[in-house]
């Protein structure tokens, strides 16, 4: 009989990697409270940062396909065994791209009636028919990460579905839907509720929980074992050290570059909004061409120019809990605070990003906004190129990395957790997998 010794795990990180890290651990096999004990150190609030203010997009063509069809077969198996379909709103929608022209003459005649409500019921009454699945002139709008060639390559042809009625569909040129059953299909889930559960539930099997735990050295101990030093930011900034641990698993998202800068973890700000609205279970990719003398209100009242150059592509997300997330450009022009809690938010770009969805959808156009936000992406950039993530042991002996995930952080969530939790309690990883050790890097 293979015998245990004590582990005292700590776990740099509260978004979606560390919980999803938190819960597998004490789901391991191997796993003993009586000789292992993990404490999650949050320099804020749980899912503060991109975890919480992601779309929530599952995709079986999401990026890299070493983690992504198990993380897609977890998210299905933790909604079946937690209720996520009501608990945090997993289920399974219709993803597609849209391209659209929008003329002067269409917004002339869009303020000359009133925009319809968003039902999602169809049209003529009809039951809804579900899918089967410049700063000035010169800077255009940056695309984000998931509308990349190989995404695009598995759009097929289809009219624009009769349920989406919240999209004019005058103004669509095409719309292509992508997924096919068992291939590319799309499910969602909330990505605030998925996170702040799986760190519920890694509470209630014993997971120490630090809130407002900044995190800011990580080294070695008087023992030789990994060091973690942390302010307790509701202390006054009070420094504790936790000097005996076993390992550290750093999931710090964009954060990991500034504890360990061997990750070369980069960051991208993106700013998205959250309407209040129901409507049809529908991801959206767009492509928006909008007229040349096309300046949003906000910013024509303010004297400014256009920010676009004729087209835009905002993502937009239909969710559950009577939600509708859109999505816009990326930056890097402001700097990554200190902490999720601070980052700071461009009205007018998240107002950009109102007004061009409204050109094309008048009854997001009339909803309300409950949410005008902002997060920093974490991404593994080597010689100026995107890399797949970090997830696995580091050349220092019981130090930990799991981060640089981009966009597909909630889907590739449960998938890292599930894998490190097994690394750490020995397990074997197959070769694809193990393309993302952090070693290969000369972490």
């Amino acid at each position: 009989m293979e015998t245990q010794e004590k582990r005292k795990i700590v776990i740099v990180g509260g978004g979606i990697i560390g919980c999803s890290v938190a819960y597998f651990l004490t789901r391991h096999p191997k796993f003993n409270p009586a000789l292992h004990t993990v404490t999650l150190l949050e320099a804020s609030s749980i899912a503060a940062g991109a975890s919480g203010k992601a779309g929530g997009l599952l995709a079986l063509w999401a990026y890299p396909q070493s983690i992504v069809p198990l993380s897609y077969r977890l998210h299905k198996e933790l909604a079946e065994e937690h209720n996520g379909a009501e608990r945090w709103g997993y289920r399974r929608l219709a993803c597609g791209s849209i391209g659209a022209v929008v003329r002067e003459k269409d917004l002339e005649a869009r303020t000359a009636r009133p925009p319809p409500p968003p039902t999602g019921s169809g049209v003529d009454g009809e039951p809804p028919i579900r899918s089967a699945l410049e700063e000035d002139s010169t800077k255009g709008w940056q695309k984000l990460p998931k509308q990349d060639p190989k995404a695009a390559a598995l759009l097929q042809g289809s009219p624009l579905p009769r349920d989406m009625d919240w999209i004019d569909g005058s103004l669509v040129r095409y719309y292509e839907e992508m997924g096919s059953p068992g291939a590319t299909e799309t499910a969602q889930v909330h990505p605030f509720h998925f996170t702040n559960a799986l760190a519920d539930l890694a509470r209630e099997k014993g997971v120490d929980i630090k809130l407002r735990a900044r995190v800011t050295k990580i080294g070695q101990g008087p023992s030789g074992a990994p060091a973690v030093q942390y302010e307790d930011r509701d202390a006054g900034g009070a420094v504790h050290s936790i000097d005996d641990a076993t390992d550290v698993v750093v999931a710090a998202g964009p954060w990991t570059g500034k504890l360990l800068p061997r990750t070369r973890i980069e960051t991208v700000r993106a700013h998205s909004v959250v309407f209040e609205a129901e409507v049809s279970p529908h991801a959206v990719f767009t492509d928006i061409q909008l007229p040349p003398s096309y300046v949003p209100e906000h910013r024509r009242e303010q004297g400014q120019k256009r920010r676009h150059k004729g087209s835009v592509d905002p993502e937009i997300y239909a969710r559950p809990f009577g939600e509708v997330y859109a999505c816009g450009e990326t930056d890097t022009q402001v700097p990554l605070p200190a902490t999720a809690d601070l980052v700071e938010v461009d009205e007018g770009r998240c107002d950009d990003l109102i007004a061009y969805i409204g050109t094309i959808s008048p009854a997001l156009a009339a909803a309300p906004v409950k949410a005008r936000q902002a997060c920093y992406l974490p991404q593994h950039v080597r010689f100026g190129e995107q890399r797949s993530p970090l997830v696995g042991p580091t050349s220092v002996p019981g130090v930990w990395v799991a981060s640089g995930h981009t966009c597909w952080g909630i889907q590739n969530g449960p998938g890292t957790g599930y894998l490190m939790a097994g690394m750490l309690f020995g397990d074997e990883v197959d070769g694809e997998v193990a393309k993302l050790d952090p070693r290969k890097f000369k972490v």
